[in-house]
């Protein structure tokens, strides 16, 4: 008498799942099963390499952008709070206590934003002249801690000194201590005529953001000075630097309805919507692209189980005739399909992150390899890869990689729970 198994477990699995694996992992007895198990193992490949180059370039994109965005936000504030039409704020100091009371506002400093000219013999650049509190520049900026504070420190009022950007001062030939001419804008009005207002600075220092739209065109001063450049009254407004980051746009919104006075609020992404735009429309469009790479593997995966259906008719037709359904059928290689989707997805899943996560030792080593400089740090400013996996990037990835693994499934399956035992057994 044959012993009955009485193994809960193996009772609890249901038959599907166990012939859909065992389809999954075809032996290679004959020359047709090992061409199928090639097949499949190739779309499992195709599958895994797609999900890590997916995860791989997104995550460079991510750490490029962060990369920028930091180095960006060394200079620029959170957020900017300006007077009526450039003027200057009517009450510099309540318009900082309220902007305090808000509890995601950690610093605040003022500042006078301007442009002008800046001339040294017959070189002339056109500048954003920043006026700024030195005391209190570094609550707002980073630029202003650090080895580059010290000369931001020698920018007193009365001086009319100058700390330039590093590639305004290269372009110009300028260093410390030497004398630059900056033109106002609006020109004093004279019996002659009216007469630009000309005003001889002393160069005390440079500053590197390794951001180069600032480096090469912004200008510090004492927001005293720049004031009677200007003839302004006092700071037209005030920068804030917040807890986070990521909630600048919230708390703009927030500053606009309880600050006192007719005054505009601007958050850092509103300064730089246009460049954000175009990396998020980039990011967007390498998504699609590469998920093509994903789609073409999973899709593999039909004439796969088309060919498996046509080896298995046999088996089929034995199952059919000792009274599996043509749903069960159906879900034996759905199950097929699933497993060389989901042990694709994990298998890219592993390599992505482990490429991502590791990417600052990879690159170095193929550098070193092939004797070549993928980041030349003259031209980017960096001299490493950045990288930063985020999650809403990964598990978009892994659903996106399954549900197209099992809508490869479907039809082929159907077929499967389609064929006609009577037909299939006529010449076994």
């Amino acid at each position: 008498m044959a012993r009955q198994c009485h193994n809960p477990v193996v009772k609890q699995i249901p038959y599907e799942l166990l012939v859909g694996w065992r389809y999954t992992r075809a032996g290679r007895s004959t020359r047709r099963n090992g061409f199928i198990s090639f097949i499949s193992g190739v779309s499992m490949l195709g599958i895994a390499l797609g999900v890590a180059a997916l995860i791989i370039v997104l995550s460079v994109m991510n750490g490029f952008q962060k990369e920028v965005r930091d180095r960006m936000l060394s200079v620029v504030s959170h957020i900017e709070i300006y007077g009526p039409g450039g003027q200057a704020l009517p009450d510099v100091i309540q318009t900082i206590k309220e902007a305090k009371a808000n509890p995601q506002v950690i610093g605040a400093a003022p500042f006078i934003a301007s442009q002008a000219l800046l001339a040294r013999g017959e070189d002339m650049k056109g500048v954003m002249v920043r006026g700024i509190d030195p005391a209190r520049e570094p609550e707002v900026t980073d630029i202003a801690r650090g080895a580059q504070a010290q000369a931001l420190a020698s920018l007193l009022p009365g001086s009319f000194s100058v700390v330039l950007g590093s590639e305004l001062a290269r372009s110009l030939g300028v260093r410390a201590g030497d004398k630059v001419t900056l033109i106002a804008p609006s020109g004093q009005v004279t019996p002659a005529g009216v007469v630009p207002r000309l005003k001889q600075m002393t160069v005390v220092g440079t500053f590197d953001s390794g951001h180069f739209e600032y480096d090469s065109a912004l200008v510090m001063m004492h927001w005293e000075d720049s004031a009677k450049i200007f003839r302004l009254e006092g700071p037209s407004g005030v920068r804030l630097k917040l807890r986070d980051l990521h909630q600048a746009h919230a708390v703009a919104a927030e500053l606009s309805r309880s600050l006192t006075g007719e005054l505009y609020v601007r958050d850092w992404t509103q300064q730089n919507r246009t460049w954000f735009a175009a990396v998020q429309v980039e990011k967007r469009m390498m998504f699609i692209i590469l998920t093509l790479i994903v789609a073409v593997a999973a899709f593999n995966l039909v004439s796969t189980l088309v060919m498996t259906v046509t080896d298995k008719r046999a088996d089929i037709a034995i199952l059919r005739t000792l009274g599996a359904s043509p749903a069960s059928v159906m879900g034996i290689f759905v199950v097929q399909g699933a497993m060389v989707g989901i042990i694709g997805t994990l298998s890219g899943l592993l390599l992505g992150l482990g490429v991502a996560y590791n990417i600052d030792v990879i690159v170095p080593a193929l550098e070193h390899l092939l004797g070549a400089t993928f980041l030349p740090q003259d031209i980017y400013l960096i001299s490493r890869m950045p990288s930063e996996p985020q999650q809403g990037d990964i598990v978009p990835i892994a659903v996106l990689s399954l549900l197209m693994a099992f809508v490869a499934t479907i039809y082929p399956s159907w077929r499967a729970s389609q064929v006609n035992p009577a037909e299939a057994l006529r010449y076994e």
